[in-house]
């Protein structure tokens, strides 16, 4: 899940993909903040501002990840997952996962309500389970998410058995998403084609309930005061303490900063890195700082479109940036030049990738030469048969360029001058932009994906995962044995079996040039010392139901 939109609006899921995770240091965690020992107080209010604003509030429908961070306070899952990776009873008390992983059995949770009153039952599992895999739903990520699904069976109004053509390991990790959380099936009926605008009609079984949205401003969650199956791990069962939380939508980097040491929100997200140690030395605020799992924000590059079909032509894009400088310069240490595909707190992240593919201009330089591109015009570049090595990253509307990533860009471009790459990078609307990323059109894509699973290097690099068909390997490329290997992990929960295979793809991708894993994501929030309670799933999204205000 990311941060951007359609996949089409996948990518712009990907493209403004950012943690919302919370921890006092880093870890994968769902750490809470830490606020004292006092007493929880209800009642009370909490305003939250983040840089991003939904695209489409349907969970399943948006790929975004503040969907899912805002909605995840409204809908609930079947299961939840732990800081360590471990998965607790949810809506579903207890389940069994059929030897040949083609069908997992859930016993849910008896006394559940939607907020309309409509009791969460097996029928309502199979209608929102059909409704994202529905053509009309037009889902894309949430459809991923179920893979090979073939069916809900209803065995009894609180047994419900999920099916799927062909083995498959990664669901227990998407049912505990707020993509794949559950509408009231009334408002699907009554609203299903409404349910993007957010609003009243955006009806779960979570501890708030959706009660107003202001476009270009700020979303209102009021607390449901019938709440009592909290996940396990939740500090407490009962309601949420707040009786309401507003999200602010503060795309400008001052004014959320501003606006959280005025006072006027209590928790900020996210905090520039230029701006971490003045809040840290503000008594009146703290710092919690994770680094997102998932995939790295990373140049993703189109192995389709010369002259990057060319694989040498991609090593040298890989080794002629000069990442470690860039990184540091642009985020001031506040986040790590990437490696790998996949970020450290990922599992099954390969360490031995580290150092081995360093900033090299002497490579990159002798593997254009190698290529043919030995020639150089007036400007510096390289040229062969008449044409300049030119290659296009375009760049989105403004709102959607999140982490000063236009600014690191600049010190790609730069950096690939030195060897003789040209990099354009053309200012598109977003369904340009969409339309020409995703349907093969440019040569670099850019974005990451936040997800607590290796399932999401399937993602990336499967040539099953089309990007026509709702999928993410925007780098187009075909290869048997990343296909092989990533259909294997999500075939076993054999640890041993993973293990091997997700490490070979990450270290094939590398190999090809498939991808240039630029730095770690790391989330940085800022809140008020007042805030108590507050805490994040290993999926990165803040959780407001065990958050109160103090004195």
């Amino acid at each position: 899940m990311s941060r951007t939109g359609a996949r089409p609006l996948a990518l712009l899921a990907a493209l403004t993909s950012g943690a919302l995770l919370v921890s006092g240091c880093g870890s994968n965690g769902a750490a809470p903040a830490q606020g004292g020992a006092a007493a929880p107080v209800q009642g009370g209010s909490l305003t939250y501002a983040t840089d991003v604003e939904p695209i489409s509030f349907d969970i399943h429908v948006s790929q975004q990840d503040i969907t899912g961070a805002i909605q995840r306070n409204v809908f609930d899952s079947l299961v939840h997952q732990d800081a360590s990776g471990e998965f607790q009873p949810w809506l579903a008390t207890s389940w069994e996962i059929a030897p040949d992983l083609k069908s997992y059995t859930f016993h849910l949770r008896d006394g559940v309500k939607f907020t309309d009153g409509t009791p969460f039952d097996a029928q309502a599992v199979k209608v929102n389970f059909d409704r994202i895999v529905a053509k009309e739903t037009k889902s894309q990520y949430a459809a991923s998410l179920l893979g090979p699904y073939t069916g809900t069976e209803v065995i009894d109004p609180h047994t419900v058995k999920v099916r799927f053509s062909e083995p498959f390991a990664p669901f227990l990790q998407a049912a505990s998403t707020a993509y794949l959380g559950f509408y009231s099936p009334r408002t699907i009926q009554d609203n299903g084609s409404k349910l993007g605008a957010g609003g009243p009609a955006d009806v779960g079984t979570g501890p708030f309930v959706f009660t107003s949205y202001t476009k270009g401003q700020s979303v209102v969650l009021s607390r449901n005061p019938d709440y009592n199956w909290a996940p396990g791990g939740a500090a407490h069962q009962g309601p949420a303490y707040l009786d309401k939380l507003t999200i602010r939508f503060l795309t400008e980097d001052s004014v959320r900063l501003g606006a959280l040491n005025s006072g006027q929100v209590q928790v900020a997200d996210p905090i520039p890195p230029t701006d971490v140690k003045t809040v840290q030395a503000d008594s009146r605020l703290k710092v919690l700082s994770t680094d997102a799992p998932g995939a790295n924000y990373a140049l993703v590059l189109n192995t389709t479109k010369a002259p990057l079909d060319d694989p040498q032509v991609r090593k040298a894009v890989q080794r002629g940036i000069d990442l470690d400088t860039d990184v540091k310069s642009v985020y001031f240490g506040v986040f790590k030049r990437a490696w790998s595909p996949v970020s450290p707190t990922t599992p099954y992240y390969d360490k031995a990738l580290e150092n081995s593919w360093p900033y090299d201009p002497a490579v990159a330089n002798k593997t254009l030469d190698d290529a043919g591109w030995t020639a150089r015009d007036s400007a510096g570049y390289r040229t062969k048969d008449g044409h300049r090595l030119t290659l296009e990253w375009p760049l989105p509307p403004a709102e959607y360029v999140r982490e000063q990533r236009d600014t690191l860009g600049q010190a790609i471009q730069a950096d690939l001058k030195k060897v003789g790459i040209e990099v354009t990078r053309p200012r598109q609307d977003i369904g340009t932009y969409i339309a020409n990323v995703y349907g093969g059109k440019e040569h670099i894509a850019d974005y990451s994906w936040a997800r607590f699973d290796p399932d999401v290097l399937r993602l990336y690099f499967n040539s099953s995962s089309q990007p026509a068909k709702g999928g993410q390997n925007a780098t187009f490329y075909q290869d048997a044995q990343l296909d092989q290997w990533t259909d294997a992990g999500k075939a076993t929960f054999d640890k041993t079996v993973r293990q091997d295979v997700y490490t070979k793809t990450q270290q094939r991708a590398i190999d090809l040039g498939l991808i240039v894993p630029l730095y770690v994501r790391t989330s940085v929030v800022g809140y008020s010392t007042q805030v108590h309670g507050l805490s994040a799933d290993p999926n990165t999204w803040l959780s407001f139901h065990d958050a109160w205000i103090g004195k």
